[in-house]
């Protein structure tokens, strides 16, 4: 069910206590793709994973600003700090959970949301009446999310299938032109640079032009695959804490 289509009638009958929350971000993909491609990935994983789901869960709209100072050189990008991310989400959380829906997934987009996730659903599970945990979909695409980037080859991918309209196929030669091999600058296992634009002239990281609408669908396979696998698993855990010892 998602909850910003239906009506509070429709929601109250619902007999679920499990809920997906969508969490993207508004940033830079280079000259390609859409500043909203880690919303738009983030929410057809979860709209897929839900379809195919054996139950009912609800789908909360998606959080379309994140954690993202790391792209702000590049215009449009749209950021908030990790503590406000934090609040916002735990309060999201927290307000599912007052009509029931205490058992929450979220589907992350996008990879400066990851520490801040972690974070947060530790805090919710171990001091709010719910149980969260945070599912990053570029992380469970088996040998695929070796090629993650940054508006490379697994989000174009996603989006040539998801959205072909969104990609500005005129512009993937310049896009590959001016991406980096890899995320950072590296040296004794220490990433030197803080933001995306130390390291690369247009936003990029991996060619984009290795992501073709086949890979897409398939990548949107797996990650329901494995998202359905979580929302099973998290519906039966026991969520009581443990006692101190």
């Amino acid at each position: 069910m998602q909850l910003a289509e239906a009506t509070w009638t429709d929601v109250d009958d619902c007999d679920t206590d499990l809920a997906l929350l969508p969490v993207g971000s508004t940033e830079q993909h280079g000259p390609h793709a859409p500043l909203g491609t880690d919303t738009v990935t983030a929410t057809a994983v979860a709209d897929a994973a839900a379809d195919a789901y054996d139950g009912e869960v609800v789908v909360a709209p998606a959080i379309p600003v994140g954690v993202a100072e790391e792209h702000r050189q590049f215009t449009g990008t749209l950021w908030v700090s990790p503590d406000t991310f934090r609040s916002y989400v735990r309060e999201t959380v927290q307000s599912l959970a007052s009509h029931g829906f205490d058992r929450v997934v979220i589907v992350n987009g996008h990879g400066g949301n990851v520490d801040a996730l972690k974070e947060v659903t530790g805090i919710v599970s171990r001091h709010d009446d719910a149980y969260a945990v945070a599912f990053t979909w570029f992380e469970a695409v088996g040998d695929h999310s070796g090629d993650m980037g940054h508006g490379g080859p697994l989000e174009t991918a996603m989006l040539r299938y998801l959205a072909p309209e969104t990609v500005h196929e005129d512009r993937i030669g310049e896009a590959s032109a001016g991406a980096s091999d890899g995320w950072g600058e590296w040296t004794s296992y220490v990433n030197l640079a803080h933001d995306s634009a130390e390291f690369t002239d247009n936003g990029v990281v991996g060619d984009p032009a290795d992501g073709d609408a086949d890979r897409g669908e398939t990548l949107l396979t797996l990650a329901q695959e494995s998202l359905v696998r979580l929302l099973e698993t998290v519906a039966t855990r026991d969520v009581t804490r443990p006692e101190h010892r």
